[in-house]
């Protein structure tokens, strides 16, 4: 006993001393040492994948899904080149809904010069002048662009549950005009000049040791982000909250072209904002949230927040709710115009009580 509380000093010096060293290393520079170049494919052949004819993506020659694991032991090169992969399905998710939806494509703003910031949507040729109805289709937050639901599950299930298209064709079937938004691709990304990076750096109140620090960086790899707050990405303010702030900004320009509001497993919380009686009324009347719950499709979600109906998506994971949700939506919509039409008001419970599932 009296070796072991004589080393116990000892030991605590030891583990100090490992914990002074590790703090030392840099680990992504340690795991960067061990793997290959970060030199990646820009088509799909390229990584020998393609999409079958029932829009899954699979590999040219074994047929097999896709393997994430493609290096073992090399987590972050194999995370990278999922995110490769990710950029050129957005880029061919584009090219369907143009192609294949028969949506073109819009630059925003509408007269940005060449230098300004832009982005751009997706609508379709009636989207304008649609007399009757028109369908408009927002993503949720993160890689996901316009057209998408979600990234994971276009790799890994099916085009149908992970994105949008379903969607469209549907629309477009029924008569309605449609816009697609992109609110994940409202900035871009500018290259500087070593000309700009120098003079930013010989104004700067930086301490020099923290510049030094800095210029480790290649200059000429520097970039920044533009965000412009005319169009800027309303996913950073929860995209859904934009809905009630038009509604407070607008309420009766609102109330009288908007006929009904899709939400699926929606973040948000109108006593953020100062929501008046009314709107909650009719956030109530027109609005439904299909959530992910154990509970069967459409069956009455309980809500802590009286603000619109909450459903069941028919399943408990959340990227899959829009498709699990997909009929039933739909069966939502076309009820709504049907009351709108009528001049009879929907009632909140039948979304829960009447909408029952249908195969499309």
């Amino acid at each position: 006993m009296a070796q072991l509380q004589q080393g116990g000093p000892d030991e605590k010096e030891k583990t100090t001393a490992l914990k002074d060293l590790l703090s030392r290393i840099d680990l992504d520079e340690l795991m960067k040492k061990d793997e290959p170049p970060l030199e990646f494919p820009d088509t799909l052949e390229g990584f020998e994948y393609i999409f079958n004819e029932k829009g899954q993506l699979r590999h040219i020659k074994t047929g097999e899904p896709f393997v994430f694991n493609y290096r073992e032991d090399l987590h972050r090169w194999n995370q990278k080149r999922y995110e490769a992969l990710g950029e050129i399905i957005t880029k061919y998710i584009y090219e369907l809904l143009q192609k294949e939806c028969h949506l073109k494509k819009v630059t925003l703003p509408v007269d940005a010069t060449e230098t300004e910031p832009k982005s751009f949507i997706f609508m379709s040729e009636d989207a304008l002048i649609n007399p009757d109805k028109l369908l408009v289709l927002i993503h949720g937050n993160g890689v996901v662009r316009a057209g998408q639901w979600a990234r994971r599950l276009i790799i890994n299930e099916d085009l149908d549950s992970g994105t949008q298209i379903p969607y469209i064709k549907r629309a477009i079937e029924e008569g309605y005009g449609v816009i697609v938004l992109n609110p994940n691709e409202n900035y871009i990304e500018v290259e500087k000049t070593k000309a700009q990076i120098q003079l930013s750096s010989d104004i700067s109140e930086e301490p020099a040791e923290k510049r030094e620090r800095k210029d480790k960086i290649p200059k000429e790899t520097k970039k920044r982000r533009d965000f412009y707050e005319k169009y800027r990405n309303p996913q950073k303010e929860k995209e859904t909250m934009q809905i009630y702030i038009r509604m407070i900004q607008r309420e009766a320009e609102v109330k009288n072209r908007v006929t009904a509001v899709a939400l699926t497993d929606s973040v948000h919380n109108v006593w953020h904002q100062e929501v008046g009686k009314t709107i909650r009324e009719w956030m109530r009347e027109n609005c439904c949230n299909w959530v992910s719950s154990s509970e069967p499709l459409d069956a009455s979600v309980e809500s802590m927040l009286p603000d619109c109906p909450r459903v069941s998506a028919g399943t408990e994971r959340h990227e899959l709710t829009s498709w699990k949700s997909f009929p039933s939506i739909f069966k939502f919509f076309s009820e709504a115009v049907k009351a709108k039409n009528s001049l009879v008001k929907p009632t909140p419970t039948r979304r829960s009580n009447r909408i029952k599932y249908e195969e499309f």
